[in-house]
Order: C-alpha cells, then structure tokens, then sequence
C-alpha cells in the first residue's frame, strides 16, 4: 500500500459515541496516544483508557460552556503541518506542537435537534458545533499526512487497515476520508443555513434571495430547489460507509459538472421516417458520430419505426434500466402505463400491465432481462407497437414475428440513453438536447439513482420493509412521468400514475382513479411525488386513499406541514433530497 503514514496521535471529539470505547481501546493497544476533549475523555477515563485531555496539549483549559477548546495554534497546527516540509517542522519545533495523525470526529447532532417537536432557537443554537467542522476541514486539507474519520460506521474498517499496515493508513484511505469528511461539513453547514432561513420574516427571505450564493436554494419557496442528495462512498478494504446527507450543489461547482463551451454533432441521414409527431410532419433519422443511443438498435422484425416508436422506446428503455431488478415497462406517449417487477419476465409482465391494460394497447413494452417465449406469448394478445430488449430466445424472436407489424428492437444492455460529450476538462457527460427557437437547450442526463441508504425518514412512523420496496419502486418510476409526476406502487408493481397536471394534487386524484378504475387497492401501498408538497393538501389526499408511506425530495419551507400531516395520519414519510422534474 503507497503513502503509509504512521498514526501514533490522535483526538477524538466524539458526540455519537456509540463504538467508541472499543475503538479508542484498540488504538491504545496498538501504541496510539489519544488526545480527547470534555466528555469524551470522561467516557475514555471512566473506562480505563488512557487519554490527554486537550486542554494539556494547549494550555488552555476549557472555557465559556465547552465553546472554545480546539481553537487553538497547537492542535490546527498538529493538523495543517505538512511533514515534509522544512519550514513547517521548524514552527512546530519552535512553538511546540507535536503532529496529530488521526482525528475522530462527529458532529453535535444539530439536524436531531431541529426535527424534534417544538425546538427552540436556543436550544437548536447551542447544537451548532463550531470546533468540530473547523478541525475537520483543517485536518481534511491536509490528507497528506492526516486521517479524519467522521462516521463510527467507519471505524472497523480503519482498524482494519491499521492492524493489516503496523499501525498505518494509506494515501488513498486518507484522500478519501477527506472527501468523505468535507461532505459531510458541507451538509452540517446546509442543514443550518437552512433552519435559519425558516426563522426569518417573508421581507428578510425577498432580501436574502438575491444574495444567495446558492440561487434559490433554500430562500425561495418555490420548486426550483437544487438540492440532491448522494451517497458518498469510502471503498478501502473493509472501509466502506455510505454519506447520504442533503448537500448543495453550487453554480460553477466542481461537482456540478460544467458542460463544455461548444458542443459539435455530426449527423447524417439514416432514414427517412413515415412521418413526424403527426401526419402532416415529415421526419427522418439522423445519426450521429457517437456511439450507442436508440437510434442504434437493432431492429430484427416488424415495419419501419416512426418518429414517436423511437421517443417512445427511448423513454421505455431509460426506465427499465433504472432497476436492478428483472423489470418491464409499459409506455404510451413516453409516460408509463405500468411497471412491474418479478422473479421472471412473465411475471413482471403481467404486473405492469394489471396497472392500466386500456393504455397498454398501442404501447411500447421494454425489458431489462432477455426475452423468453412464455412472456413473447403474452406480449402478442395485446396489440403492441414496440417491444425493446437486450435480447430475445429464438423462439420468442420466432413467436413475435407472428406479428408482422410489431417491431422487435434488440439494444446494447449497456445503453442508458444520450449522447456522450468531452468538457473542457476532458470528462465525459452524458448529454441531452432539447431545441427550443433560435437555440438549443443542453443539459447532463439525469442518472440519479436513490438507494435505502439515501432515503431520510422525517415521520414520527417507521417504515416496514415492504414500506420501503414500495417505495423505491415508486420513486424509480415517478423520475420517468411527466411532472408533476405521482405514482402509486407496492412492492412489486405500479398501481396508478398521474402525470403532466399543473398542480400535484390533480396528479394524485388521476392516479387514484386509474387506481379504482382497475380494481387495484390503493391501501398500504406507496405515493412517490417527483418534487417537494409545497402545502399539506397531497398528504392529506393520500391519507383519505389509505397510503401507508410517501417519498418525495423535501427542501420545501413548509416541509414542516407535510410531516405535521404525515404523523397526523400514521403515514411514514422519506425525503430524497433530490427531484426529477421531467418537463
């Protein structure tokens, strides 16, 4: 392993304490000194492990309720000297400061805080950690020579390493520690920004909008909210611990992928199509110098494809690509009609199509699994203009060309959908284009994928396990309806679809009558929304249709009326902390 820095000092400012004792104990085994403040050095103390308080190490005792203790030249210097450095080696020498290779470090539990019932600003204050983010954004710069472990998640994996190494952790673990580590002050600082901004008056939010560095982040009630959250993941060895809270990705940011400043397409005619979106439009399909993309399938039977087969097959593989699962999807006017997931292609089949087998009729039906015939059977007693797969049994491919109109469209399995282009910096982005007049529109594909590990629940109600299936089911799904997008879901199908409504609650009502219409119980099932309730009336449409668990991304100002109203109801709530707004 490259870039082994010896840990033989460390701090450890602990307000989770969980695994605490038993990972200090190991560090003290291993020749580690540990240096601590207030009550975690009680808790070391209590226990028989040896433990320098601060306080010897600055001079300086504790002062002004515990506020100021780390603040200091000898212990951000033990952090921010880098040992290779003559001249910082001569200040430590000259003031006395001895190196600190490991800190320990989690948070005062301020989001805990602020979800309890009736907080009050002063007690919310009082968990606002000031020396905690200072030492770990000081310690992070230096992943040179230090470690900083923010997650007792991680702690195993650490021991790990240290005992596989003498005592030592790599470069890599420690460059992404710190990565790791600067999330997570990133989201402490976000979470604070944020309940601040809800204290404030209607004239303080006008005020503030403008000088914003984050745009409409948080001062602005309105949905366009660019909040997300995504896991953060450390991968070495045995460390590895998922980063799921909220954070904001800035204008101009380097996480906010800058797209490049000239975008070049080649294209040339493939084929001229029937017609465009109607009749009275021509259309052709161009390709471009790209590889992959729909326009790249292999058609193995039917007629030729029309401009909306292509739209449409675009829009159903693009789903079933977001499952791991063995899925399917059913697609009229790029919106689904259903999906279904199941141990086999049939049975999924069957699920998607028990949600709206009316629209189903003249659909576009995509896999994620190769086709079988058992499925191809089922396929052909509904009439279907595309069916989209990564592959076909002989006699599925045998039993579809009974059809002579449906069109069998064979794709890369590894084909997500848009057109990949190099930045300025030489990254790849995964691109799409939407013309509007005298320009082009151009953005980055939304290939956000939510997991269990990124969902917050906010309800006073735990979810189930079946709670939680439904619900990512749902969440999978509602990305790809038009918004404002709700969708009803169990843990195996969709149930109702809403979709393209100008307000949510219109969304919700048609989804719960295609719901009604299809006999489909709308009960302990599952409403995922694309964006955040703005107002409490969708959850309290819900609770009248008997939903047991709603996700949505959160990061409205009134998000606290919408929890208000999912505990009133007994209805289990989980924020994302991102949208998918498909306009």
């Amino acid at each position: 392993m490259s870039g082994l820095r010896k840990v033989e000092r460390a701090l450890l400012s602990l307000s989770d304490k969980s695994g605490a004792l038993d990972f200090a104990r190991s560090l003290t085994d291993m020749g580690v000194t540990i240096i601590s403040t207030g009550g975690t050095a009680k808790t070391l103390r209590d226990s028989g492990i040896p433990v320098t308080d601060v306080s010897e190490v600055t001079g300086f005792p504790e002062m002004m309720d515990g506020r100021v203790k780390t603040l200091h030249p000898k212990i951000h210097g033990a952090f921010l000297a880098l040992r290779d450095n003559a001249e910082h080696l001569a200040s430590m020498e000259t003031h006395g400061i001895e190196p600190i290779d490991l800190v320990v470090i989690n948070l005062y539990p301020f989001e805990e805080t602020v979800a309890k019932d009736d907080v009050s600003v002063e007690e919310a204050v009082e968990n606002i950690d000031i020396g905690g983010p200072a030492m770990i954004r000081s310690a992070s710069k230096n992943w040179r020579d230090v470690a900083v472990v923010t997650d007792p998640k991680l702690y195993d994996g650490i021991l790990s390493e240290l005992r596989e190494n003498d005592c030592s952790l790599s470069l890599k673990t420690r460059q992404r520690l710190a990565a790791l580590a600067y999330r997570r002050t990133a989201s402490y600082d976000l979470a604070i920004s944020s309940y601040l901004a809800k204290q404030l008056s209607h004239d303080d939010l006008e005020f503030l909008g403008p000088l914003n560095p984050l745009g409409d982040l948080v001062f602005i009630e309105s949905e366009d909210i660019d909040v997300l959250s995504e896991p953060g993941v450390v991968e070495t060895g045995l460390l590895s611990s998922p980063d799921v809270r909220p954070i904001a990705i800035a204008p101009g940011s380097e996480m906010s992928r800058d797209l490049p400043s000239s975008v070049t397409i080649e294209l040339a005619k493939v084929a001229d199509l029937r017609y465009g979106e109607n009749p009275h439009q021509k259309a052709a399909l161009y390709d471009t110098s790209e590889p992959g993309g729909i326009a790249k399938v292999e058609q193995l039977h039917g007629k030729e494809m029309s401009f909306n087969n292509y739209v449409d097959a675009e829009a159903a593989w693009n789903l079933v690509q977001d499952f791991d699962e063995l899925a399917v999807a059913i697609i009229k006017h790029t919106n689904p009609s259903g999906v279904g997931i199941g141990q086999n292609n049939e049975e999924a089949y069957r699920r998607a199509l028990s949600t709206d087998p009316v629209s189903a009729f003249g659909g576009i039906v995509a896999f994620n699994h190769t086709v079988d015939a058992v499925v191809a059977k089922s396929v052909n007693e509904v009439f279907t203009e595309v069916v989209i797969a990564p592959g076909f049994d002989a006699e599925a491919l045998e039993i579809f060309q009974t059809k002579k109109n449906l069109r069998v469209l064979r794709s890369s399995p590894s084909f997500k959908g848009g057109v990949d282009a190099a930045s300025a910096d030489g990254v790849v982005l995964d691109l799409e284009y939407k013309q509007i007049s005298g320009g082009m529109l151009v953005q980055t594909k939304d290939d956000h994928r939510v997991s269990v590990a990124d969902l917050k629940i906010v309800s006073k109600n735990q979810p189930s396990a079946d709670d939680i299936k439904a619900m990512l089911l749902a969440w999978k799904v509602c990305k790809h309806v038009k918004s404002n997008a709700i969708v009803f879901a169990n843990d195996n199908r969709t149930i109702g679809v809403g979709s393209g409504q100008m307000n949510r609650v219109d969304s919700l009502r048609i989804a719960a009558i295609r719901a009604e219409r299809f006999n489909l119980p709308l009960n302990g099932s599952a409403l995922a929304s694309d964006a955040f309730f703005p107002f409490r009336d969708s959850v309290d449409e819900a609770a009248k249709l008997g939903i047991s668990a709603i996700i949505q991304p959160g990061g409205s100002i009134k998000d606290d009326e919408s929890i208000a109203a999912a505990d009133e109801h007994g209805i289990v709530m989980a924020f994302t902390g991102i949208r998918h707004f498909k306009h």
